[in-house]
């Protein structure tokens, strides 16, 4: 898979990548506006060109507050995110390239305000899927947010995912409608963040074409 030209379908307005990229600008953005006064930092994992992130931030009156980390394997979308961020004057948003299943990708941001897990629970296997919602206990401050997504194709492992989360402290906050193609999903932590270890592999991202079909259900 080319990284950096599968970006393209965000920019056909009625493509479900599209539809999911407005969503979660859209609960980036009520985060901000929920978000306690003071600095917020923020972690994106498998970021690509952070699109979600820095569209949420342009004009957002919290803007300034934001200190996040955008980590990306394609140093391609890593780029874009830096020359779209730059253009906008976030000066608190630094795009890295690396792995961002490295728990060491988050040295001295975690635990943080925001996670956003979009466009990696489709690409890797069930069985990491949960063992990431575990490390998102790390990962996220107490009463810090998650927004993730995956995609709803049969079988449809959203709500299973969802319960996931729930059985690790988090409260679902808000689920966009079913029928769509591209869940998007927002939880809310309550317990305490544990120590983010070092030298840790969260999830293998295999992607979506080797996951197709297989019994796990991606």
């Amino acid at each position: 898979m080319d990284w950096h030209a599968w970006h393209g379908a965000y920019d056909s307005p009625d493509s479900p990548l599209a539809v999911r990229l407005h969503t979660v600008q859209r609960q980036i953005s009520l985060t901000l506006d929920e978000a306690r006064p003071g600095p917020i930092r923020v972690i994106s994992a498998c970021a690509g060109q952070g699109r979600d992130l820095i569209g949420a931030l342009d004009g957002h009156p919290r803007r300034a507050d934001v200190t996040a980390r955008l980590v990306e394997l394609d140093a391609r979308n890593t780029a874009e995110a830096h020359r779209a961020a730059g253009a906008l004057g976030l000066s608190g948003v630094t795009s890295v390239t690396g792995d961002a299943a490295l728990t060491d990708a988050y040295t001295g941001m975690a635990p943080a305000d925001l996670v956003l897990l979009c466009g990696i629970f489709g690409n890797i296997t069930l069985a990491d899927i949960e063992r990431v919602t575990g490390y998102c206990t790390r990962l996220c401050a107490e009463n810090g947010i998650v927004i993730w997504t995956r995609n709803r194709h049969r079988p449809d492992v959203f709500p299973r995912v969802c319960d996931w989360f729930e059985e690790r402290g988090f409260v679902r906050v808000w689920a966009n409608d079913p029928e769509l193609d591209q869940g998007v999903g927002v939880h809310r932590f309550t317990g305490r963040p544990a120590e983010l270890p070092p030298g840790e592999r969260m999830f293998t991202f295999v992607g979506y074409d080797v996951l197709r079909g297989a019994d796990h259900g991606a």
